[in-house]
Parts: C-alpha cells; structure tokens; sequence
C-alpha cells in the first residue's frame, strides 16, 4: 500500500510498510497461540479417552455448553419430537 503525501512520500510509505509488517507480525504470533491451543486442547481429549471417556460425546457436550439454553432446548426438542415421529423413542 503506498500513500502519496507532497514530498514526505517516501517517510509515509516506509510507516505502511511498518505498519503492514506488525499487522502480519502480530497475526502470525496468533496463530502461534491457536495452533498451540488447539494442541493442549486435543490432548486433553486424548487424555479423557484414556480415561474411557466417549470423546464424541464430550465435544457434543462442549458444543452444547456454547449454545443459549433457550436455543439448545428447543434444539433438542425438535430432534426428540422427529425422533419419536421416527420410532426412534
């Protein structure tokens, strides 16, 4: 990105140059963390099955933890009203 300003062009594009640099840096560090977070977190399921833990039903269980309890419950009560429609329950 260049920005043109009278004759300061060259000190203003050097700060875009800076500036574009850090945005990357600091995105790059982030990604880094993610990474890094996103490890510890499927160790700790590999942990769990381990342990004998159902470990589809754990990440249905975080999932669900996320959600609004009003949108979860009626997520749930549509599933449960398909599945008696289908003999399932």
């Amino acid at each position: 990105m260049e920005v043109q300003i009278g004759h300061n062009s060259e000190s203003v594009t050097k700060l875009a140059a800076d500036q574009l640099k850090a945005l990357i840096e600091r995105i790059e560090r982030q990604e880094e963390e993610k990474k890094a977070i996103s490890d510890d977190i499927r160790d700790i399921y590999a942990e769990a099955k381990g342990n004998g833990y159902d470990v589809k039903a754990l990440r249905t269980i975080v999932r669900k933890r996320k959600q609004d309890p009003a949108a979860r419950e009626e997520q749930e009560t549509i599933l449960e009203t398909y599945m008696h429609a289908l003999g399932m329950i």
